[in-house]
């Protein structure tokens, strides 16, 4: 058994309870009045990207098809709900049985996406689909802004390799998730084992400040960990006096020595200075990483230092300043009638402040213009035109309950880096503006 065939990666019974509790008082009322039957879809998008962003990134849909798989009411999970009489016995008897047995297409994993595209949609009765609100929103919108900052940064990077080292500022298990969401956005390694562990993801890690301070000395403390861990290590050289510190790393290590970390002062300064040094030492192949509460702007500002690597933990894991993709989960459509074969008629809440949502259940398309690269993102209701049909964006994720598109990481990874290159030079701007692609609304029929 693989890693990608380890289920989730934390230890609970299901997945049922990582809902709101008015999902389940809904469920109850729509099985009294009869209405929970009624075939409806429900759609997940965004009405707005954060300020300045170009494009998003959908992240996570790896794990939200786990997460359905393992949305299951066991005999704990009801006593629970019984003990706290958050339903009546009626309903928890249809949730003893729940399955999704219902459909869900979405933006393949990796895919970028804007205002108003359909990244994911769930179709099936009311009572089942409505239940997977919580438990997708928070993965996809925690997944999608990881995802989204690491992007920036990977492009900001030029091509450098980007450590992912931000397990110590974010909640453990939202570290793992972090970890899976920056290596789909271009991060090629991280230093959280338990992300290596259940994603397969590269892990990387040396030694931090408190190893140096143990030691007597700072030449005490690298003798050790190139005895230990060979000369191809990384050794931290800021502790103290950094031109010293570069001075005894490659007295101890020679010339074969792997790299040298900094974590604190002018960056941009410091690389300069130390690029310098180890080429007069002869030290030429030794790489210099540099860490210290990086963002993109930070990244792209050291693009004409001599640095090999960036390690990026609090900004990272925290979105950049934008911990959420504010995605949200509405019903869109759903059957004029409890029978099997009743029409779809498309719904959506009218109100004021900018909540307002488009009904219908919808395709989405990316049209190119004449050198091939993307001009807009078309979303529509009805019948797909012909010149988009072969540009559809959604695809198949789970069939009447069962998954059918699960993956490998790195094929969203790769696919994440194949779209932004397709999107206008623009995208990878840091300066502030609008959406790289506009989006443009087609209605053609009722959207059934």
């Amino acid at each position: 058994m693989g890693v990608a065939d380890l289920g989730l990666p934390v230890d609970v019974p299901s997945t049922a309870l990582f809902t709101d509790h008015y999902e389940l008082t809904m469920l109850q009322a729509a099985l009294r009045s009869g209405t929970a039957g009624r075939r409806s879809v429900f759609e997940v998008f965004t009405r707005r990207l954060p300020d300045g962003r170009r494009y998003g990134v959908v992240g996570g849909t790896g794990r939200v098809l786990d997460a359905v798989e393992n949305f299951r009411f066991d005999a704990d999970v009801l006593r629970f709900l019984r003990e706290r009489r958050v339903v009546d016995e009626p309903t928890l008897e249809w949730l003893a049985g729940y399955r999704f047995g219902g459909d869900i297409w979405g933006y393949p994993e990796g895919e970028v996406y804007f205002p108003g595209s359909p990244i994911m949609r769930v179709e099936g009765s009311f009572g089942e689909c409505v239940l997977l609100e919580t438990v997708i929103l928070s993965i996809l919108n925690h997944d999608s802004a990881i995802a989204a900052a690491a992007s920036r940064m990977s492009s900001a990077a030029q091509g450098r390799p980007l450590i992912e080292m931000g397990a110590r500022r974010t909640h453990e298990l939202a570290a793992v998730a972090a970890s899976r969401a920056a290596y789909l956005g271009g991060f090629t390694s991280t230093s959280d084992l338990a992300a290596g562990f259940r994603y397969n993801i590269p892990t990387v890690g040396t030694s931090a400040h408190a190893f140096t301070l143990l030691h007597d000395s700072e030449r005490d403390a690298f003798q050790a960990q190139v005895d230990s861990l060979g000369r191809d290590t990384t050794l931290l050289v800021d502790t103290y006096d950094v031109a010293e510190a570069v001075r005894t790393a490659v007295e101890i290590a020679g010339p074969e020595l792997g790299s040298v970390r900094i974590d604190s002062g002018d960056l941009l300064l410091v690389a300069h200075r130390v690029r310098q040094q180890l080429d007069e030492l002869g030290a030429r192949d030794t790489r210099i990483i540099v860490t210290s509460d990086l963002d993109e702007y930070a990244i792209a500002s050291l693009a004409a230092a001599p640095v090999d690597a960036y390690g990026v933990g609090t900004q990272l894991v925290t979105g950049s300043g934008h911990p959420t993709a504010s995605m949200v989960y509405k019903l869109v459509a759903r059957a004029e009638s409890g029978d099997a074969g009743a029409a779809l008629v498309p719904v959506a809440k009218k109100s004021t402040g900018g909540k307002t949502s488009v009904g219908g259940r919808k395709w989405a398309a990316r049209r190119l213009d004449a050198y091939g690269v993307a001009e807009a993102e078309v979303v529509g209701t009805g019948p797909v035109p012909d010149a988009l049909a072969g540009r559809q964006l959604l695809v198949e994720l789970v069939k009447g309950g069962e998954v059918v598109a699960r993956e490998p990481l790195d094929a969203a990874r790769e696919r994440h880096a194949a779209a932004r290159a397709n999107l206008p030079l623009s995208a990878t701007q840091l300066s502030r503006g609008e959406p790289v692609l506009p989006t443009e609304y087609v209605h053609r029929g009722s959207g059934s």
